[in-house]
């Protein structure tokens, strides 16, 4: 047990102190049974007191170090690191959070927040005085990588990956590379077109001895973990007469690319397949990209004036798509500005519900309206209505911006502004289990400190299948993804976190009971000595502990969340 603890309470620069005592929690816990060393501190986790605190560890000769402080998710690590440089195991030092559970959740009760902040604190002791030293485990990584996906963002983590001399599989499922963008025309903020952007990529690409490109490929089936994924895939011959081609890879990570769909409106909504004269954003785009001549001709008739519907399919209040696509504002103006640049006599006029031309794309807007282009601002619960005149579409929308003004359009055209929405495919989810966020797209663990990483260990996501981009952003999260996978596997072995599940194998009867809750397939059954028992796969094994409160024979423990130290925390609690 440890007999030399230090604690340090943070103040959080009043985060914690504007409504925890933290000197009374100090004085509650200085002389707890191992408690040599007590400190309050205005910000723990800055370089003095990180340097403070490796010099008590060997001024104090601690054994032990805790904060109370924020949540582990920001600063576990930090301080894991300063009891590794003060010469301790950085696993045995023990964090306590009291100021999401503590402050934070109790700001109206400050004795009560203080009160719990001492028995959170005192409980992080009892747990100090059993943790054991742990060590990581390692292993041999593959340092080939498999890219999900050649759309512009699987081509462009391809590109950084064999730029670091790693092995490159590119899995596309489609026969020809490029996704979405070898669809577009002109590009916004650039003078190239989709389809010569993607020429230029696979080109280069191409031309690596690194990098093997498979189309016509999907992914069947996974199995391994973070060093050793052993890829299944299936591959559509160019014969079709000829039978599917099925290969095995390995691979140490996964960079997930698998883009996005084009949300369809249903039938009927702003009487989209009833009326010929309305269409989703991207038919528009590919018939300005498409037509010739100084006129625009839809169906034989000319276009003259246009409107467009904003927000279809995205931002719904009572629907799935609650989010913003993000994009689709400066796709549909740039559109309308080369229709009315490319033909003659073209009037936009554009229904929206706010325009969120975000960044650099402001100065589209600002052209759009020097080009005369008419912005007409709606309300969610009161839609344009759209109507049959003759040959004649007529649109009347309330106008917010002129105190809702009720305005009847004439037009030729009406274009239905429609976002992103998740694939619908999503065996690759499926099969990596994939986290989803409340808007179906994968999840990333943490927006701003681990934006492309994943809770699955050596699978990151990139581009468009995580949420709405516009091309440079999908770029930039390519880039991330890439670099990530990449450092997994760099130095060709792997280190893994100690926390994970033990068996003792005296006592496990294998009911397969822990098999069944474990969410990472990190149980295996395998016989030893004659006996059927568990196995932990400890390269797969989170140690998130669903399997141990349900094994019958309490055969399972948690490495450094033991029996003793989680009954020794309660006792305090309690």
């Amino acid at each position: 047990m440890k007999n030399r603890i230090g604690v340090y309470i943070c103040h959080c620069g009043g985060n914690i102190s504007d409504y925890v005592d933290v000197e009374k929690v100090r004085q509650a816990v200085e002389h707890e049974e191992g408690v040599v060393l007590s400190k309050t501190s205005m910000f723990a986790c800055s370089d003095s007191n990180q340097n403070e605190m490796v010099n008590d560890i060997k001024e104090f000769g601690l054994d032990g170090v805790i904060v109370a402080s924020c949540s582990p998710k920001l600063h576990l690590t930090t301080f894991r690191n300063v009891t590794e440089r003060g010469d301790l195991n950085k696993y045995t030092y023990v964090h306590a959070n009291i100021r999401e559970q503590g402050s934070w959740a109790h700001s109206d009760d400050t004795d009560g927040a203080t009160e719990k902040a001492i028995h959170l604190v005192k409980a992080a002791i009892a747990k100090s005085r059993y943790a054991e030293p742990l060590y990581t485990n390692q292993f041999e990584a593959e340092k080939t990588i498999a890219v999900i996906g050649g759309g512009i963002a699987g081509l462009k983590a391809a590109i950084s990956l064999s730029d670091k001399k790693s092995t490159v599989i590119l899995i596309e499922k489609n026969d020809k590379i490029g996704g979405h963008t070898a669809e577009w025309g002109d590009l916004f903020m650039s003078d190239e077109k989709g389809n010569e952007l993607i020429n230029r990529i696979y080109s280069d690409l191409a031309q690596r001895e690194n990098v093997t490109i498979l189309t016509g490929a999907e992914v069947a089936s996974s199995k391994g973990s973070i060093g050793n994924f052993t890829l299944k895939i299936r591959k559509r011959p160019n014969n079709e007469s000829d039978p599917m081609e099925i290969m095995e890879v390995n691979v140490g990570s996964v960079v997930v690319a698998t883009g996005f769909d084009h949300y369809v409106p249903q039938k009927g909504e702003f009487d989209y397949m009833i009326n010929d004269n309305i269409i989703t954003l991207p038919e528009f785009k590919q018939l300005v990209d498409k037509s010739t001549g100084n006129r625009l001709v839809y169906k034989g008739k000319e276009i003259n004036n246009i409107a467009y519907i904003y927000c279809v399919g995205s931002r719904q209040e009572d629907g799935e798509n609650t989010y913003c696509s993000r994009f689709c504002c400066t796709s549909v103006i740039h559109t309308a500005i080369v229709a009315k640049k490319k033909f003659k006599n073209i009037n936009n006029i554009h229904l929206n519900r706010g325009i969120r031309t975000y960044g650099k794309q402001e100065l589209l807007y600002s052209e759009s309206l020097e080009l005369g282009d008419i912005y007409l601002q709606f309300d969610y619960n009161n839609p344009p209505q759209i109507a049959t005149e003759g040959k004649k579409t007529v649109v009347t929308v309330k106008d917010i911006l002129s105190a809702g003004k009720e305005l009847t359009l004439e037009t030729d055209l009406i274009v239905l502004v429609t976002g992103m929405v998740p694939r619908a495919d999503q065996s690759i989810g499926t099969m990596f289990k994939l986290p989803k966020g409340r808007d179906k797209f994968f999840n990333e663990i943490h927006m701003k400190l681990r934006p492309v990483e994943t809770v699955i260990d050596g699978i990151t996501i990139a581009g468009a299948c995580q949420g709405p981009k516009n091309i440079s952003e999908s770029v930039n999260s390519a880039l991330s993804a890439a670099t990530k996978s990449y450092s997994y596997i760099s130095k060709g072995t792997l280190e893994t976190e100690p926390i994970v599940a033990e068996i003792n194998q005296d006592l496990c009867v294998w009911c397969g009971k822990c098999q069944e809750a474990c969410p990472f397939d990190a149980i295996e059954k395998q016989e030893v000595n004659g006996k059927p028992i568990a196995i932990v796969n400890t390269s797969v094994c989170k140690g998130c502990g669903m399997c141990a409160p349900i094994c019958p024979e309490d055969a399972i423990n948690l490495i450094g969340y033991t029996s003793e130290e989680i009954m020794s925390m309660i006792d305090v609690l309690a």
